[in-house]
């Protein structure tokens, strides 16, 4: 009887020790939780992620997956995911990359209305999937991203002469328009890179990564980055840089991001020190009125118009990198109160993209994830939840 007490005592001792375990691994991120209220429906489809009304776009379902990981929200994660595989991959990311749109078109069906991938997108499914099993020991989801790559590294990978491995923005209308190739600065975070170089040691990942700062520097000497660039062959072994025939030299919606990575990534990387002095641009145009910019022009450093409260955020870790704490302070009161004004029912809704853009700065601001020199995520969560982290 005795032995019988005190084995039931130890059973619920234990029951105990792992309620409390587990509500320690609870984040409370609001931003994250209202983001997922707004944008996210219960079967994973992330709304609002294009411009196409009611459609659906790769971009979304990635970036709401890693930030389902940074939350330690397991079952959103599997949600995201799984939607996201059955309905942009055909349920065989073995053979299929995720298209980057989905909606209702004009027949009234909802489905695929562009079966074209976006490389960014694909990059992020694939590093958030990682991640996921090595921090939740989940390896299913480590094979899903192994097929993922395979499909990168044969469709969206490309040699350019002179120039070298270079990541395409999509399988289809990036390449070989009379020679011409169009490049987006943004789709290669290093943190992914480096990463994915250490998954895949065999892979391009770590050349892709060593043509970050030629990119940047290609855009021009103001210290912007360009939301595409264009290059064109002059012969088998040789090519230049031009203006993006269909975006010109602007840096807007696509930059912002380049600041971003460039801020996130590990001050241990060979290659943060480099890129954040490529980027000396939009520290002085944001300097001289305390807001960033809408558009610039890469060329002549000329700037347009105020931009979002999302720039702002995206911008804090760029400016904390820069070793400019006013800025970032400045950036992050500004960002932060857009979306509390939102959340108090005294502001407009911000756009998806505004808020995206704010869950990736702010949440980097208020220390519920970083990313370290080797890529690996390190959430907040990790060192009292993961027992099975490798």
């Amino acid at each position: 009887m005795v032995q019988h007490v005190l084995r039931l005592c130890a059973g619920l001792l234990a029951l105990l020790a792992g309620a409390t375990a587990q509500a320690s691994c609870a984040v409370e991120w609001p931003h994250w939780q209202r983001f997922a209220e707004r944008w996210i429906q219960p079967d994973g489809r992330v709304l609002e992620s294009s411009l196409e009304k009611n459609h659906s776009s790769s971009e979304g379902q990635s970036y709401a997956l890693f930030f389902a990981l940074v939350a330690n929200d397991q079952q959103r994660f599997a949600n995201i995911w799984r939607w996201s595989r059955e309905n942009l991959a055909g349920n065989d990311p073995q053979n299929n990359l995720p298209a980057w749109l989905w909606g209702q078109g004009k027949d009234g069906r909802w489905q695929v209305q562009d079966v074209n991938s976006a490389s960014d997108a694909d990059l992020w499914f694939a590093y958030a999937l990682l991640e996921a099993d090595r921090l939740w020991d989940k390896p299913d989801y480590r094979a899903d991203a192994l097929s993922l790559l395979a499909q990168v590294k044969q469709r969206e990978v490309t040699e350019l002469p002179g120039l070298g491995t270079v990541l395409l923005p999509g399988p289809i209308g990036f390449s070989h328009i009379g020679h011409l190739w169009r490049i987006n600065p943004s789709y290669q975070p290093l943190p992914l890179m480096r990463r994915l170089a250490a998954v895949d040691p065999e892979g391009p990942w770590a050349a892709i990564a060593e043509q970050s700062v030629g990119l940047l520097r290609q855009a021009g000497e103001h210290g912007f980055a360009a939301d595409w660039i264009g290059y064109r062959a002059v012969s088998d072994s040789a090519g230049l840089f031009t203006s993006d025939p269909m975006k010109g030299d602007v840096g807007s919606y696509d930059a912002i991001r380049v600041y971003l990575w460039a801020g996130m990534t590990h001050s241990a990387d060979p290659l943060a020190a480099k890129v954040l002095d490529s980027l000396g641009g939009m520290a002085r145009a944001t300097a001289s009125s305390g807001l960033p910019p809408e558009k610039v022009n890469v060329r002549t450093g000329e700037v347009e118009g105020d931009s979002p409260s999302g720039f702002s955020a995206a911008l804090v870790p760029y400016f904390q990198a820069k070793q400019q704490p006013w800025l970032a302070d400045l950036q992050y009161q500004r960002a932060r109160d857009a979306l509390e004004r939102w959340h108090a029912g005294s502001g407009a809704a911000p756009f998806y993209y505004d808020y995206m853009l704010s869950l990736f700065g702010l949440g980097w601001a208020d220390q519920f994830y970083r990313f370290a020199a080797d890529g690996r995520l390190q959430p907040l969560w990790e060192s009292s939840c993961s027992a099975t982290a490798r």
